[in-house]
């Protein structure tokens, strides 16, 4: 294993401008150096961007897959949490090896990847990152083969960090440092936690990488309210004093008494993963609003709590049909197989 990775340098974002800059014409006619020879159209430089979701982020696997099928392959990527974890992989060129360990996983992998404590977080996080090198190899963030970020906060300051330069594991391990269940990181005399605290879907990360085309997956859009919906019970049987009760009080307007069941009473973990819900959808909807991505994916992952790593595999598929009911959008962006003007310009020249 080869571990010669340099420490991360944490690298505060500048503050987002008043107003959003001009956007670059992608497909601008280049002159050719050759006489009377017809211009070509330049391609854009696509960035993808990977959105914080903690398990349901294993859908980004199924999303990269199918943008590839589908004749999409970005050239950069970034992403916040655990769209950091997957964003790497992929950079790394180590994306498929990383689907397999993600879809062999089962609930006693995920519990003996847990190193419990009390200080900072449930969970230190570190048996995960020995594991990852371990199987995995940590390069430089500067050295991968594709251009890659991922993004973190800065506790005390509240400052949105972007991490471009280092260890490629320390960025990540920054990245998914999820308040109250993972401890935070130390980087250059800065505590760092989940960057879905200031930019769950960090399309402005991408834009300051280059990308003129960006595509996003949002893994967010149907959250809310998920963990605390209560559980659905049968009414008990009407009687004939009740009715006769229900109608009285309906005659002389007087509101019915609550019901004597008491709510189920929510775990912790549920009261934990509401809030981050809550948080992560509002801040997302709200930087999208200001910079929104070219193309939005976003997967229905409703059904996966907030530790469901062991369902990786439907995930994956998540992923990839949330690509299919997207390709139209591509497609009219000049992407992928099929795309506006794609058939022309494969063409030979006559």
């Amino acid at each position: 294993m080869t571990t010669g990775a340099k420490a991360t340098r944490a690298i505060a974002c500048p503050p987002p401008p008043l107003s959003r800059p001009p956007r670059l014409r992608y497909e601008q006619p280049v002159a050719d150096a050759t006489p009377g020879s017809v211009p070509t159209a330049r391609k854009p430089v696509v960035g993808l961007v990977l959105g914080s979701g903690s398990a349901r982020g294993w859908a980004h696997i199924g999303v990269i897959r199918a943008l590839e099928a589908a004749g999409v392959r970005p050239d950069l990527v970034c992403g916040t949490s655990i769209g950091a974890l997957v964003g790497a992989a992929w950079a790394a060129g180590e994306l498929e090896r990383f689907a397999a360990w993600v879809i062999a996983m089962r609930v006693k992998d995920v519990v003996s990847l847990m190193d419990l404590g009390l200080s900072g977080g449930f969970i230190k996080g570190e048996r995960l990152m020995e594991f990852v090198r371990r199987s995995f190899v940590d390069r430089p963030i500067e050295d991968l083969p594709v251009p890659f970020a991922a993004v973190a906060t800065a506790l005390q300051s509240g400052a949105e960090v972007w991490l471009r330069t280092g260890s490629t594991v320390d960025a990540v391990r920054a990245s998914i440092a999820l308040p109250a269940l993972v401890t935070p990181v130390v980087r250059d005399g800065v505590m760092l936690v989940d960057g879905g605290l200031v930019n769950p879907v960090p399309v402005s990360l991408a834009r300051a990488m280059g990308a003129e085309l960006v595509i996003a997956v949002d893994l967010s859009s149907d959250l809310l309210g998920r963990h605390l919906r209560p559980d659905r019970k049968p009414s008990p049987a009407p009687s004939p004093v009740g009715d006769w009760l229900r109608k009285l009080q309906e005659s002389l307007g007087i509101d019915p008494p609550p019901a004597t069941a008491k709510p189920r009473v929510p775990s912790m973990l549920d009261v934990v993963a509401s809030s981050v819900n809550v948080m992560q959808v509002r801040i997302a909807r709200s930087r999208l609003a200001g910079d929104p991505a070219d193309a939005l994916i976003a997967p229905r992952l409703a059904h996966l709590g907030l530790l469901d790593f062991h369902r990786g595999e439907e995930a994956i598929e998540e992923g990839a049909r949330a690509v299919e009911s997207a390709l139209p959008a591509l497609r009219a962006l000049g992407l992928g197989l099929g795309a506006r003007g794609a058939a022309a310009e494969d063409a030979p020249a006559s």
